[in-house]
């Protein structure tokens, strides 16, 4: 064979032809190989691969010139496909990955970054019609924040997921009305605000103006990212040496990447973005900016939507609204500074906090899980069983050094919550990337009156709760009960506890903390959450002060919750056993906390609002009631549907507030069910998760205006239920005269307050929430 340089012409048994350089027995250098097939490749090759610059032309029709690396299309290079489809940009192993620009074949353009063949990252997409999007990108659908400007002047800037709006963000009309809310899976779902047409509102103008500053700026920097002038360098590499007959089977690159060239663009997918009302509210502190800056005089209206169906309405004043807002800031700060019960912690010792309970939960997580298997035992138990150890600033022979103040780290009962986070099914390394990861914790205001403080995981899945010395005695003395119970009941309602730890700093303050499981870290969204102890006394929350996120009381729940006669059936009889330990162990004064997700009436589904309907600031609750009359109460409800358990079809892997058997439902006929939800998925059905009901209400209305107006009776409802607060004993003798005050008892007879009463009170109380079905 010839050596490298002299031009040589081969034609192989199967019909391939080569023209060009040889090293030893394969091309190297310029040549041109062309298959049985059509396939022409002319370009550069070392030692028998496609590497170099070349063009590579497919039977039908597609071409690509560029770059090849190991007879790969690897480097920059711009497909052609055989539909018209042109895309100009990075490739890496045979796919689009890198900046890149694509035209499809009905002139959609979308110029950003790829990700093996797939839209994602940063980038934009130009519809054929004038609609666009700029913003982030997964798997080849808009996930994240972005803005997507409609031809007819209609725009949304805000949160994505799979393709539609979901979680915050703002949508501004052409005719300059705007709505700040809530959507889930492309629905409005929540809270929201609409301003009409012609508000003045120096944050409306400052939306505009971010985002055409915005625009700008990404347009700029994707459009010097795809100039050929930052055309990417490919590293030339050596491949293996091989035979004929593999350089012959190279030909399957012409399958693989036409493929490319059939890529389905997005097409008119936008005008189904137009009439389903998707995706989201603003933060929290674009919320607080956009009251802040409010003109006076303005009318809005606040509304609150679910699945896309318009529930309450009413027309706010906003300079009211204004001042509102910066008193209860105001009041919430000074509140919380007073009543902490860790009021040493100010500034960034609060944050100091935060790093020292990771460093130590990290620390013992990571000492007790290598530790061989074995028997929980009574030495296991108690004050006596912990770990301690000293973390200081500049580390030690056991300690990393770190970034916060020194502290003393003490960690109970270790092997016990060990086996506990086993019996939770919650994984070792999950715990600790969930708590311990880079996100770091959330640190929130308290929502009671103990003063204590609180943290949330990046996640959501923990809840990490500051504890009084009397509260961590309590946990304590009753852990040994309360592991036997969870152990022997796996439907337990009862708080899940995964760690109880304690934090010394220098000058003797003490932090003490407990790790629990979140139980609103949920698949779907929590409309409304209510704490209930089955008392009167108090039980009630200021109407001032309620928003999506507030915990209401007793006496603000107007609803009945109906359910399938064994989904009811297993529910009580959990919270009786639940009960009864809580009695054993002299503990009062615990309530259910119950959250609540709504879904729109079956038969109201055809009222779902497109975008532009939010133009009309007028309701037509006749309308509205009239569809309700023609609906016929059903358990379980219409909209949401039992069907029989399907392991493959439902994430069977439990969550942090998640443990226990799959429940069975009289309506399929005593089968294990799963919840079918139309338009969202498939879950699994657990006690007091994933459970189905009808919650029934009484219409009120009243026709004065700014006055809130119900406008539906019945709806379906996916509930989560926990037993929360177990850790306030008996023989507190405050709190045992805050009970009697709460349970209305005859002063004479406070001794006569015990456990068992109050549990008798409680369960009697959740009887009537939930009652039989007649």
């Amino acid at each position: 064979m010839e050596d490298s340089g002299s031009i040589t012409e081969m034609v192989l048994s199967n019909g391939d032809a080569y023209v060009g350089s040889f090293k030893g027995v394969f091309p190297h250098g310029k040549g041109k190989y062309t298959w049985s097939d059509g396939s022409v490749y002319d370009g550069c090759w070392e030692e028998g691969k496609m590497s170099g610059e070349g063009r590579f032309v497919w039977p039908t029709g597609a071409s690509y010139e560029g770059d090849f690396s190991g007879g790969y299309l690897h480097g920059f290079g711009i497909f052609s496909g055989s539909d018209g489809s042109i895309y100009r940009g990075v490739w890496r192993m045979n796919t689009q990955h890198g900046i890149g620009r694509k035209q499809y074949q009905n002139s959609d353009i979308y110029d950003g970054c790829w990700k093996e063949g797939v839209r994602e990252g940063s980038g934009r997409y130009a519809w054929s019609n004038g609609n666009m999007y700029i913003g982030n990108w997964k798997d080849g659908k808009m996930c994240g924040r972005g803005v997507m400007k409609w031809f007819d002047g209609d725009l949304f800037d805000g949160c994505w997921l799979n393709g539609l709006r979901h979680g915050s963000g703002c949508y501004r009309f052409a005719n300059g009305s705007y709505y700040f809310g809530v959507w889930t899976k492309g629905l409005k779902d929540g809270h929201g605000m609409f301003y009409p047409a012609g508000s003045k509102h120096r944050f409306l103008k400052k939306c505009s103006d971010r985002y055409d500053e915005k625009r700008k700026r990404r347009l700029s920097h994707i459009s010097s990212s795809n100039s050929e002038s930052v055309k990417p360098k490919v590293k030339r590499s050596f491949s293996e040496r091989i035979s004929y007959s593999l350089l012959r089977s190279s030909g399957s690159i012409s399958q693989r990447t036409t493929s490319l060239g059939e890529d389905i663009a997005l097409g008119d997918s936008s005008r189904d973005m137009m009439t389903c009302d998707s995706s989201s509210v603003l933060s929290q502190s674009s919320l607080d900016d956009r009251t802040e800056f409010l003109e006076t005089g303005s009318v809005a209206y606040e509304r609150e939507y679910t699945q896309g169906v318009l529930i309450k309405e009413r027309i706010v004043n906003i300079s009211r609204l204004s001042r509102k807002s910066k008193q209860r800031c105001k009041f919430h700060t000074t509140q919380v500074k007073r009543k902490s019960c860790v009021d040493f912690l100010e500034g960034r010792k609060s944050y100091y906090l935060m790093l020292n309970l990771q460093l130590g939960i990290r620390y013992s997580v990571g000492k007790i899980t290598p530790v061989p298997i074995r028997e929980v035992r009574q030495s296991d138990f108690g004050d006596q069983a912990r770990i301690k150890m000293y973390f200081p600033r500049k580390g030690s022979q056991f300690t990393p050094s770190h970034h916060s103040l020194d502290f003393y780290w003490k960690d109970y009962c270790p092997m016990v919550f060990r086996y506990l986070r086993e019996l939770f099914k919650l994984d070792a390394a999950d715990y600790m990337m969930s708590i311990c990861g880079d996100d770091g914790l959330r640190e929130l205001s308290s929502p009671g009156k103990s003063g204590s403080l609180f943290y949330l995981s990046r996640d959501d899945r923990f809840v990490i709760k500051t504890l009084k010395k009397s509260e961590l005695k309590a946990l304590l003395k009753m852990l040994p009960d309360y592991y036997k119970h969870v152990k022997e009941h796996d439907n337990t309602l009862i708080t899940k506890v995964f760690g109880v730890h304690r934090i010394s700093l220098k000058r003797g303050k003490k932090v003490r903390f407990v790790v629990m499981g979140n139980m609103f870290c949920t698949e779907l969204r929590i409309h409304r959450r209510y704490d209930l102890k089955g008392s009167s006394h108090g039980r009630f929350t200021k109407k001032d002060r309620v928003d999506e996120t507030t915990t209401l009381k007793d006496l603000d729940l107007t609803y009945e919750f109906h359910m399938d006669k064994l989904l009811r059936e297993a529910l009580f009889k959990q919270l009786s056993l639940d009960c009864r330990f809580l009695e054993s162990q002299n503990i009062i004064d615990y309530s259910l906390l119950l959250g609540v997700h709504f879904r729109a009436p079956e038969n109201l589904m055809s009222l779902l609002e497109p975008p532009d309907s939010l133009h009309r600031v007028e309701t037509d609750p006749d309308h509205v009631e009239g569809g309700i009359s023609q609906g016929e109460l059903s358990i379980p409800p219409r909209g949401l549907l039992l069907v029989t358990h399907e392991p493959s079809s439902v994430n069977v892997t439990p969550g942090p507030h998640v443990r226990g058997s799959t429940l069975r439902a009289m309506s399929v006929g005593d089968q294990e069910v799963d919840l079918l939800l139309p338009g969202t998925g498939r879950l699994r059905v657990q006690l007091g998760v994933n459970m189905p009901a009808q919650a029934n209400q009484k219409v009120m209305q009243d026709e004065a205006a700014s006055v809130q107006v119900e406008l539906f009776e019945v709806y379906d409802v996916v509930l989560y239920l926990g037993i929360i607060d177990i850790l306030q004993e008996y023989n507190m003798k405050k709190k045992v005269e805050h009970t009697y005050k709460s349970l209305q008892f005859d002063p004479m007879s406070i001794s006569a307050i015990e456990p068992k009463i109050y549990s008798k009170r409680f369960l009697s109380f959740l009887e009537k929430v939930f009652p039989v079905e007649p």
